[in-house]
């Protein structure tokens, strides 16, 4: 059993059950105008034959081409049913994903966005998100959390150091004591003055005990190492906190990151309101919150708040007041013609005033 035998069947080298009878590839030259597709979309093993062939023909799409249901059933023969559950299966796989947007005239559109290898672009999008969190914690360093307060029973004892050990002296030689020197004679002192008296003065006055003034505190504020939060505008009125909170509340139909909760609402509002006051129009407040979002938006909130005090607009100048116009004479009815002219009191018109003109007959008098 232990012998090798040379005429056993070598293992396949590939999962692929080659046959005689299997597809034969015949490869030319592409012209310029091709697409690369990857094997995970061709070769996918639970999207349908339908769902592959719209997912490659929609990435040989040039940008902006549109892919709604309707124009990919005018394209092809399936029906639009069966080509609504196709782009289901590639959405669900991650090939495909719409998202509704807003215009700048005010339209919501479906954006379709194909993703050629959505794996890659997962992995990509968790390493940039990965780094980011990576570079704000270097930016920020965590605070330090405080060591615990050990009791006196629980401390330890201090352990005694321990004592040196004894060194050995050399054996000092013993000497004899030197001869003490000889003793001289002390030098005569020369005569020392007497003492002059001087006059007694008066004992010192104890002076009371001045209290002691404590150093006062200083109210100088110290610098503090935590950001600052832009300053809110306030309204002066609350006529506009109703329309500034259903514009708050209706932001995340622009982009969905934007869903703010009953605090952050209830925050925002009067900023929103002062706008409304400063006579900028709703869908201006709309534009200026939602224009150039960054691609991850971690604290939509906060965004917002940098927005309505950086971008707050200047209150409108104050209306000068017009002059009041003096209301126009009354009609009248002119004495020669009987025409309707105006004038402050009844008289005749302007052509019948004039000299040299032939006074008109009444016009009751042409009647009769």
């Amino acid at each position: 059993m232990a012998e090798q035998k040379l005429n056993a069947p070598a293992r396949a080298r590939y999962g692929v059950h080659r046959s005689p009878a299997g597809v034969h590839q015949v490869t030319e030259y592409q012209d310029p105008g091709y697409t690369i597709v990857g094997n995970h979309l061709t070769q996918h093993r639970s999207l349908s034959g339908l769902a592959i062939g719209l997912a490659a023909y929609i990435q040989s799409l040039p940008e902006g081409a549109p892919v709604d249901i309707r124009t990919l059933a005018k394209r092809f023969p399936e029906g639009r049913e069966r080509i609504a559950a196709a782009l289901r299966e590639l959405e669900a796989y991650g090939y495909l994903e719409r998202v509704r947007r807003r215009t700048d005239d005010g339209r919501m559109v479906t954006v379709t966005i194909s993703y050629n290898n959505p794996a890659a672009t997962r992995a990509r999008r968790a390493r940039e998100d990965a780094a980011q969190t990576k570079r704000r914690t270097a930016i920020e360093p965590p605070p330090a959390a405080p060591a615990p307060a050990s009791s006196p029973a629980s401390s330890p004892s201090p352990v005694p150091a321990p004592s040196p050990a004894p060194t050995l002296e050399p054996p000092r030689r013993r000497t004899e004591p030197a001869p003490p020197p000889p003793r001289r004679p002390p030098a005569p002192q020369p005569p020392q003055p007497s003492p002059v008296r001087q006059p007694s003065q008066p004992p010192p006055v104890r002076q009371p005990p001045q209290p002691s003034h404590a150093p006062e505190p200083s109210h100088a504020p110290q610098p503090s190492h935590t950001p600052q939060l832009p300053q809110l505008p306030q309204p002066a009125t609350r006529e506009h906190h109703t329309p500034a909170a259903a514009l708050l509340a209706s932001l995340r139909h622009d982009d969905p990151r934007l869903l703010l909760s009953v605090r952050d609402t209830h925050r925002l509002t009067p900023p929103v309101a002062a706008w409304l006051e400063r006579g900028a129009s709703p869908d201006a407040v709309r534009s200026a919150l939602t224009t150039g979002l960054p691609p991850t938006l971690r604290h939509p909130a906060a965004l917002l708040a940098h927005r309505l005090a950086e971008l707050l607009p200047p209150p409108l100048p104050a209306a000068t007041p017009c002059a009041p116009t003096a209301p126009p004479p009354p009609l009248q009815t002119c004495d020669g013609c009987e025409r309707a002219f105006r004038a402050p009191e009844p008289g005749r018109c302007r052509d019948c005033r004039q000299p040299g003109q032939q006074s008109r007959e009444p016009l009751s008098m042409k009647l009769s």
